[in-house]
């Protein structure tokens, strides 16, 4: 909805403000100029990416579109996941197999669907528990490997959000080679013996190219760029919490103080205060209330 709002500002703002100018919408209206523009700009950014990273493109594009958000809900199902693999995993790691291997089938997974539809995050998951049953890892160890794979991945993913924004500073160009070439053919019509209204009309029309380039870099691509930097930073977020949560637990403390050393890495926009997230544990559990002066203070002694 916000997103929607803001287009109908630029586009009301811009166009509204024209007509208010006593423009004609006819004369801003040049398909095969925005053909140049949008078709030049589109091939640009097919010849400057590879394959992976055009369709890591329209991944994000489509994830803006469908308005998935990375609300309380998720981080709730996401903590008390890990809370579950965690308690599993104080049994023995390899009481992990069944849901590791086939998370999609696992029953333990299945309960939370909201981090199943992230396919990133959840080979993020299921592969570090892989590699912790594989074989002793201490925390220092395990979180060098995790911050060189987050790196790497933020890379990757931040890669069609630069790409993005490199072909939004190339529009305005592209605006004045649609504008050069109706200059072009505006000469053309005047050794033809063109009248001035005509000669006029084309320049008029060469010059739209300008409008619509500019339009499209800081109107529309730029802030779609944006809106992709930030989703990689959500994304990239909730990665690193998963990462706190598993160096914690390795480290050797209890699954409810790893559980909340993720927590306290979550966009203060949406991080659940510790209370929440012990009445969330308690409401799995089959407790009555999220806390009670005893359960806390056992919590605390069983955590130290």
């Amino acid at each position: 909805m916000q997103q929607l709002f803001g287009i109908m500002i630029v586009f009301g703002s811009v166009f509204g403000g024209y007509a208010m100018m006593g423009g004609h919408f006819t004369a801003i209206w040049q398909p095969l100029e925005l053909l140049v523009i949008a078709g030049a700009g589109f091939g640009a950014f097919v010849i400057g990416n590879p394959r992976h990273v055009l369709a890591e493109t329209i991944t994000q594009v489509k994830h803006l579109l469908s308005r998935k958000k990375y609300d309380s809900e998720f981080q709730r199902q996401l903590l008390l996941l890990m809370y579950e693999l965690l308690q599993l995993a104080a049994g023995g790691l390899k009481a992990l197999d069944a849901h590791v291997e086939a998370p999609r089938e696992s029953p333990l997974f299945q309960r939370y669907p909201l981090i199943l539809e992230e396919p990133k995050l959840l080979a993020f998951i299921v592969d570090n528990f892989r590699l912790m049953a594989m074989g002793k890892i201490n925390a220092h160890e395990l979180e060098g490997v995790l911050e060189q794979e987050l790196e790497a991945i933020h890379e990757e993913l931040t890669q069609p959000a630069k790409s993005l924004n490199k072909i939004a500073e190339a529009m305005p160009g592209f605006g004045i080679l649609a504008a050069v070439l109706g200059i072009v053919i505006t000469m053309g019509t005047v050794g033809e013996g063109a009248t001035s209204a005509e000669i006029a009309e084309h320049v008029g029309a060469a010059m739209v190219g300008t409008f619509i380039g500019i339009f499209l870099c800081y109107g529309v691509l730029d802030p779609i760029s944006n809106m992709l930097k930030q989703l990689v930073v959500q994304e990239a977020s909730t990665m690193e919490s998963v990462k706190v949560v598993l160096v914690t637990h390795v480290a050797g403390k209890p699954p409810l103080l790893a559980i909340d050393a993720g927590r306290r890495l979550v966009q203060l926009n949406i991080k659940p205060s510790f209370a929440q997230l012990e009445g969330w544990i308690n409401a799995m559990e089959g407790g009555d209330e999220p806390e009670t002066s005893s359960r806390r203070g056992g919590g605390r002694a069983k955590a130290a």
